[in-house]
């Protein structure tokens, strides 16, 4: 067996206890002799990191996992360690406490060491500033004492003849060089990225992205390639080693999604596509697990060959690595006032969401549902107002006002969600060592220290469904006058029931999908619109509101409190997917398909977007490859976004859910992530199976 396959092996088996590391974060908070709160944040992060026993696999070769953190946890202490986390409270995901892409630029170039003279010069320069800088020293100090554990754990388990005693060698040698220096080699650096990130993992942090590894990794791999000091095979050996850790949480309870993006272009705007890319694209094919969420970073002058690499990927069922439109999301984040060289260098965090890596407090977004003010309009208003609307223009004035409305409220709330009446008691000295400036100006990441302010993303769902109810309402009542406005409201009431004729004659009128301008121009409306409207406001800390068509799962639960609606689908139904139109809607093929889905001005998006497609797995066939390489082409040049593909059969998804014990490692792409099918909710799977089956290109 390879050391990979026999490193999953080692996986499965259950650690014991439960997942607790705050029992030793407070044990730092316990013996603390400081009165600041961020020295005492830095003394319960370097117990966190310090006092656990590391644990290191048998078939490693970078080191850092999460099973020290699993403990035996009695009632007393469970209750003192949520009083001492209560007056210690942590950020979250609502206040930006994570999905965070780190700046693993300056960790690599500068290491350990010149991180903390970095430091030591703003306690110069920042006199009034020395707590916080201390508190930020005293954690990469902690991160210090993690690798010197791991590099004594490793010469100790050489007298454990299950160890290969070269690779144990090896391993405390690296941790050890990068206690003293920058990383000298490739897998010095990452084996550097990959403690901090469970260092991170460790603090309970979630979603934090590796970013764009085949860009910050790339001089130390083209260095050692050079010298041969290693290959292509061993250093995606390496990455596949590191990256299946991301599914730790996987077989001890949890998940992550942590995502690694590579492509784009470097700092002169120059396609960046190296050796490492397809190292990385290979290794992450070669875990074949979620978890890591590769994102490809397409140019219009990207090699086919590369391009073609990920599709071979796809095409295994993976569903990764999706596929972003360079051009469209420099664009979109240009919109925003960043600096050209920062925005080159975005990666993603999460999902799909666009970042500005290492020079923005951590991401934080929520769910926008358009179709809910759609639902007001036809359903709090009598027949005699609903059919004194006289036209489809006096329809969308009214709507508009709607949508208005409820954008300055979803405002208002969010930013009361992720408002903090206590910031100097919830500082984040570890994720601040990480964010470009926090250290120059001696500031905690969400407090000034970043070079950007935060950002929220308003993810709007429903695209397909709104256009679809718009289209059947002009068509229907406007244009044909076959019902009124108080008739459609009357079948939504009863969920059609009884007006199963209205409810074909909704269902015929033009749909979004098919390349119909008729259907198609309330899709571009709908971006245009509501992308103006979150555009006057700000985060609390006066970044921008960005809006993204990427409601992963969320249009499931959205369709279940929801009544019929205009286009015909029945109460309790999923809305349409992200930038996707409605399953099942369009009809005239994949060519047609894209076309409408490009026609959106997308450059306004600054998140991102998810379009989910299904291809039959014989498109991914050589010989037939060609022509999805050469539509995915022309759907980024006509502005098309993003795309992500399943290519796993009908028949094989039916299978499984009716046998799921012969699948328990299918793969697919879910929307901003990919799952193990069998373990998704059943009205996910449905959701999956309903997608439109693309057969000829």
């Amino acid at each position: 067996m390879s050391v990979l396959s026999d490193l999953k092996t080692e996986m499965k088996s259950k650690p014991t206890g439960v997942f607790c590391p705050d029992v030793y974060r407070c044990e730092g908070y316990k013996n603390t002799k400081s009165d600041d709160v961020s020295l005492i944040r830095a003394d319960g992060i370097y117990a966190l990191f310090t006092l656990p026993e590391p644990y290191i696999y048998k078939n490693d070769l970078i080191v850092g996992s999460m099973r020290p953190y699993f403990t035996d946890v009695d009632e007393d202490t469970a209750k003192e360690v949520s009083a001492y986390m209560a007056k210690y409270p942590e950020r979250g995901f609502l206040k930006n406490g994570d999905h965070f892409a780190p700046d693993y630029f300056a960790a690599v170039d500068l290491g350990i060491p010149g991180l903390i003279e970095k430091i030591d010069k703003s306690i110069k320069e920042h006199k009034e500033r020395e707590t916080f800088l201390s508190s930020m020293k005293k954690t990469l100090e902690a991160l210090t004492g993690k690798l010197i554990k791991y590099a004594e754990k490793a010469r100790e388990l050489k007298f454990n003849f299950d160890y290969d005693i070269e690779r144990l060698e090896k391993i405390a040698q690296n941790c050890e060089i990068l206690t003293v220096s920058a990383p000298q080699t490739f897998e010095q650096g990452l084996q550097l990225v990959w403690m901090i990130h469970s260092c991170f993992v460790s603090e309970s942090r979630y979603a934090m992205a590796l970013g764009r590894i085949d860009r910050y990794l790339y001089p130390l791999y083209e260095e050692d390639i050079k010298n041969g000091l290693i290959t292509d095979d061993y250093a995606t050996e390496l990455l596949s080693n590191t990256f299946l850790k991301i599914c730790e949480r996987r077989y001890t309870g949890g998940d992550d999604v942590v995502n690694i993006c590579i492509g784009g272009v470097d700092d002169e705007g120059k396609c960046s596509v190296n050796g490492l890319s397809y190292c990385v694209l290979h290794a992450v094919r070669d875990v074949n697990l979620p978890g890591p969420n590769l994102s490809a970073r397409i140019t219009s002058d990207c090699p086919d060959k590369f391009l073609d690499e990920c599709l071979k990927v796809i095409g295994t069922g993976l569903g990764y690595p999706a596929l972003m439109n360079d051009e469209v999301n420099m664009a979109a984040l240009l919109r925003k006032g960043y600096d050209i060289k920062d925005v080159r260098n975005y990666c993603m965090v999460g999902c799909i969401e666009n970042f500005i890596t290492g020079k923005q407090p951590p991401w934080v977004d929520g769910r926008f549902d358009p179709i809910c003010f759609l639902e007001d309009i036809i359903l709090k208003n009598d027949a005699e107002t609903l059919d004194g609307i006289s036209s489809m223009d006096e329809f969308m004035k009214i709507y508009e006002a709607k949508l208005a409305a409820g954008a300055c409220e979803y405002v208002k709330a969010v930013n009361a969600m992720s408002y903090v009446s206590d910031p100097k008691n919830r500082t984040s000295p570890f994720l601040s060592c990480f964010c470009d400036f926090c250290i120059e100006r001696g500031l905690d990441i969400n407090t000034g220290g970043a070079k950007y302010p935060s950002v929220h993303g308003a993810v709007l769902m429903g695209i397909g469904t709104v256009s679809d109810c718009l289209s059947a309402i002009e068509k229907v009542v406007f244009i044909d006058k076959a019902a009124k406005l108080s008739d459609i409201a009357l079948a939504i009431k009863h969920n059609y029931e009884g007006y199963e004729e209205l409810r074909e004659t909704v269902k015929a009128a033009p749909k979004y999908g098919n390349n119909d301008e008729f259907a198609d121009k309330y899709a571009v409306w709908y971006t245009k619109t509501l992308s103006d409207m979150f555009d006057e406001y700000r985060t609390n800390d006066g970044g921008a509101i960005y809006t993204a068509m990427a409601a992963n799962i969320s249009n499931i639960h959205a369709g279940m409190i929801l009544q019929a609606t205009p286009d015909g689908r029945l109460a309790g139904k999923p809305l349409s997917d992200a930038a996707s139109p409605t399953y099942g809607c369009d009809t005239r093929g994949v060519t047609s398909t894209l076309l409408s889905v490009s026609k959106p001005d997308y450059t306004r998006c600054a998140c991102g977007t998810v379009v989910n497609q299904k291809f039959s797995p014989s498109a991914f066939e050589d010989g037939k490859r060609e022509k999805l390489l050469s539509l995915i082409r022309v759907y980024f040049s006509r502005g098309g976004q993003e795309i992500q593909i399943n290519s796993t059969s009908r028949e094989v998804l039916i299978d499984a859910m009716e046998h799921p014990e012969k699948y328990p490692s299918l793969v697919v792409r879910v929307s901003g992530f990919s799952a193990i099918y069998i373990t998704l909710a059943r009205e996910v799977q449905e959701d999956i199976l309903s997608r439109t089956q693309q057969q000829a290109l």
